[in-house]
């Protein structure tokens, strides 16, 4: 299950950013720095959005029930949207706010820069390897896929929330950095403030993409279009089918697809097929109640026909694409 590789990299970044809140807040404590606050907040931001995440994860792995036919893997997608909007919220609007704040009244920082320095370097390595684990959780996933545009397109949101929210983080302690160094050595404090509100920007700007892609998976979103011609080749291809009337897809969760597709059936191929049994069937048709009873034969025979070449469309999707779970082919 690609679950197991978003839990692994949830709860990997869940441990990591309690221990990086904890030092980035003794961080600040030691040096009163506008963006070691930014940073500790950063971390606190990212703590609950993970718990969220995690939470989302459990409780989508609850089995189907009369009140949800299609399960629950879903559900990860509201606590990924409730996550997003914490990161907008807290991270994005608290840093913008202490940043701007301290702009407009900026204040010396409490001793020297070394022990910031220290700890953002250290946050810096975790972050790093906190992301490699989520870009490794996702490669798992895309199995071979074009990395970027799984991610843009397939990968499941709680790991890519990791992979960007981490991403960020690598970004803004690196900004955190710039900042004080700069506010410690040309003696204006409004460094620090501005990167304070850097790091705030960088965060609304992950937390707004998050809740795109939140957004489309809830409302429903179609399948990937390459996907959906892989789907479409397979059932042309078949000799029975003239043709696609209609498909609508959705995508239930980054495992699941639902397929429903209408599709006009070659009748000659068909007869074709049916050729030999009812010529010698036709032959023996002696009265009218003979026809009749050839001809009832002769429509149940069809629905027989075209059920089990649906049956053998669908185990070939089945097949290729694995999560196409739940299909709907009809005769149009």
């Amino acid at each position: 299950m690609a679950q197991g590789g978003s839990k692994l990299a949830v709860l990997s970044a869940l441990a990591g950013n309690a221990f990086l809140m904890v030092i980035k807040f003794a961080g600040f404590a030691l040096t009163g720095s506008a963006a070691m606050l930014s940073e500790a907040i950063h971390s606190v931001a990212d703590l609950l959005n993970q718990i969220l995440l995690y939470v989302g994860i459990v409780r989508s792995g609850k089995q189907p029930d009369r009140m949800f036919e299609h399960g629950y893997a879903a559900e990860q997608y509201v606590w990924a949207l409730i996550s997003a909007v914490g990161i907008f919220f807290l991270g994005c609007g608290v840093t913008i706010y202490h940043g701007v704040h301290s702009l407009m009244d900026p204040h010396e920082g409490e001793g020297n820069i070394f022990w910031a320095v220290v700890v953002l370097l250290v946050s810096l390595a975790v972050d790093g390897l906190i992301m490699g684990l989520a870009i490794q959780a996702i490669k798992k996933q895309a199995g071979g896929k074009p990395f970027l545009k799984y991610l843009r397109t397939e990968a499941d949101p709680s790991a890519v929330a990791v992979l960007l929210e981490d991403g960020a983080a690598c970004l803004g302690v690196i900004i955190a950095l710039i900042a004080i160094v700069l506010s410690s050595v040309t003696g204006h404090h409004y460094w620090d403030a501005i990167g304070s509100i850097l790091v705030g920007v960088l965060l609304g700007a992950v937390a707004i993409w998050l809740i795109a892609r939140n957004r489309e998976l809830l409302v429903g979103a179609s399948i990937p279009s390459h996907i959906r011609e892989q789907i479409e080749k397979i059932i042309v291809d078949n000799p029975a089918i003239e043709k696609v009337v209609d498909m609508q897809t959705r995508v239930l969760d980054t495992e699941t697809y639902r397929i429903r597709a209408n599709l006009k059936f070659d009748g000659a191929y068909l007869a074709q097929k049916k050729q030999a049994e009812l010529e010698a069937a036709y032959g023996d048709i002696k009265d009218v109640d003979e026809f009749k009873a050839f001809a009832v034969k002769y429509a149940d025979d069809l629905i027989d026909m075209l059920a089990d070449e649906i049956d053998a469309i669908e185990k070939q999707v089945k097949e290729q694409v694995p999560a196409a779970e739940h299909l709907d082919l009809e005769a149009d």
